[in-house]
């Protein structure tokens, strides 16, 4: 039995899926859900930090994140779910291992996450926070595609 899902979040089509499959899995089994949302810190820390507020720009991330999380916990309030929702902060994109430990601090039982599937050049250079999570983690998955553009 799933008691405790944790799903990952962010704003796209497969995340949204993502969410719709963690509570069909949330009312079957009576669970809690814990939706995190990661956010790189990193990510204009290293370039034109002359012409931009680093530090405004990162809260502008947390604020974006909070709100995020709070528009996907009223979904799951709406559907009378249990749910929890965290921030992480990551530095340097490595996305992927801040999920992977927060399914282990929290001791989830199954992870739901959505991926888009990409393949070829477009994975090569994007990369996969699915995959990365996939290798490193001892929670069963499960992941959600959605058809890609391209």
């Amino acid at each position: 039995m799933y008691q405790r899902i944790l799903v990952p979040v962010d704003d796209s089509a497969t995340s949204t899926a993502a969410l719709r499959e963690s509570i069909r899995f949330a009312i079957d089994q009576k669970a809690c859900v814990r939706l995190i949302h990661v956010i790189d810190l990193a990510q204009f820390a290293w370039s034109a930090n002359e012409f931009l507020d680093v530090p405004q720009l990162q809260d502008s991330l947390r604020k974006s994140g909070e709100q995020l999380l709070a528009r996907h916990a009223e979904v799951l309030s709406a559907q009378n779910i249990s749910a929890e929702t965290a921030l992480l902060e990551a530095w340097g994109g490595n996305l992927a291992r801040s999920i992977v430990d927060d399914a282990a601090a929290w001791k989830a039982d199954v992870l739901v996450m959505g991926t888009h599937g990409y393949s070829g050049l477009t994975h090569l250079l994007l990369g996969s926070v699915a995959e990365g999570v996939m290798r490193h983690t001892q929670v069963p998955i499960l992941l959600v595609r959605t058809p890609t553009d391209g």
